[in-house]
């Protein structure tokens, strides 16, 4: 919240939480930023107890059981699956090239694919307060309707960062144990090559960042 992080846009006042404003803009419909992988998934549990769904994560080893019926972070796997949209060997949700058109990014000449006429951070949305974040709907959804799966901020995932295994798997959930917690993605600060749909970061889980936030998976059966 806002009392830890100057850069949050959650106030928390009264036992009430609040969307602030920054520099005059609402921030409702932007990510959130500053969330641990830790506070992505109490937040999962929560609204999955708001909407009567059964609770995926148990919050004293923080694994997932995925046969559950409620909220929790997507796999890695299942990100990529997402982000692709439905097309198969593209560097980006839409294609092999990128521009500010077409992401919230940091765009730069060092890659012959980000091809955009503009530099730098998105100067729509670079307003000199961070985080320098857009709403959700400001690009064009990917073939499955999804916003934002390349740029805008990071995404943490449920997976624990390893190498990938040379087998063949069908849906994986990753290793049980590690260090590192995987994030996909890119945000409004990287260059086009962490943008990609191959790219992988990895924080602790306990980390935060004006870059970091977070979707939501549900199983719908």
């Amino acid at each position: 919240t806002s009392g830890s992080s100057s850069y949050s846009q959650v106030d928390y006042s009264g036992g009430v939480f609040s969307v602030r404003a920054k520099g005059g803009r609402s921030m409702v419909n932007d990510p959130m930023v500053r969330v641990s992988w830790y506070g992505a998934v109490a937040y999962c549990n929560w609204r999955s107890q708001q909407e009567g769904r059964q609770p995926c994560y148990n919050l004293s080893t923080w694994e997932c059981d995925f046969a559950k019926n409620g909220y929790h972070l997507p796999t890695e796997a299942q990100w990529e699956y997402a982000a692709r949209g439905g097309l198969s060997g593209k560097r980006f949700p839409w294609g092999d090239t990128i521009s500010h058109s077409q992401a919230n990014y940091y765009s730069s000449s060092s890659y012959d694919y980000d091809i955009g006429p503009t530099r730098g951070y998105h100067s729509t949305w670079n307003d000199g307060i961070y985080p320098y974040t857009s709403p959700v709907g400001s690009f064009a959804p990917n073939g499955y309707g999804l916003y934002d799966m390349a740029g805008n901020v990071w995404e943490w995932c449920n997976d624990w960062y390893s190498d990938y295994t040379s087998d063949s798997q069908t849906n994986p959930t990753g290793p049980s144990s590690g260090e590192f917690r995987v994030l996909r993605g890119g945000s409004w600060g990287s260059y086009a090559n962490r943008c990609s749909l191959t790219h992988r970061n990895r924080m602790t889980p306990l980390s935060r960042s004006v870059k970091f936030g977070f979707r939501l998976a549900l199983h719908l059966n």
